[in-house]
């Protein structure tokens, strides 16, 4: 993936991720279905794509789901929705040829990101009357 650097050195990537579900239907025929995703990686982690990271890579990304919105040239709103990754961990196999190898797992610092850790979501309770179907 290309990467940039924004100001104060600080690396981003972008780049395309495909999942591939596979599974059979009712009738025993097998169905393949790919998704495409738009992987956001920052700092470290940027830098580790696009040193490692190639069309083809299989890698294991963890994260969690960004929308963002933006006006184009029309006027019209768009939306995109983007994985943000924290942890990535590489699913290629290591070759035995000379050179340097890729870190197996790596992920980045979270000690400045707000959210909720999973012991500490608080319950919904029941939201059937706020749903809006």
């Amino acid at each position: 993936p290309d990467v940039q650097f924004l100001e104060g050195n600080i690396g981003v990537a972008k780049f395309p991720l495909a999942t591939t579900e596979t599974f059979k239907d009712r009738g025993g025929k097998l169905i393949s279905q790919t998704e495409w995703h738009t992987v956001v990686l920052w700092r470290g982690l940027a830098e580790l794509a696009q040193k490692y990271l190639h069309k083809g890579s299989l890698v294991y990304i963890e994260g969690r789901l960004r929308t963002r919105s933006w006006e184009d040239k029309e006027g019209n709103k768009k939306f995109a929705t983007e994985v943000v990754g924290d942890n990535l961990i590489m699913l290629d196999k290591r070759t035995d040829g000379g050179g340097s190898h890729p870190p197996h797992h790596t992920n980045t610092s979270t000690d400045n990101i707000e959210g909720f850790h999973s012991q500490e979501i608080p319950p919904m309770g029941d939201t059937s009357q706020d749903l809006p179907f």
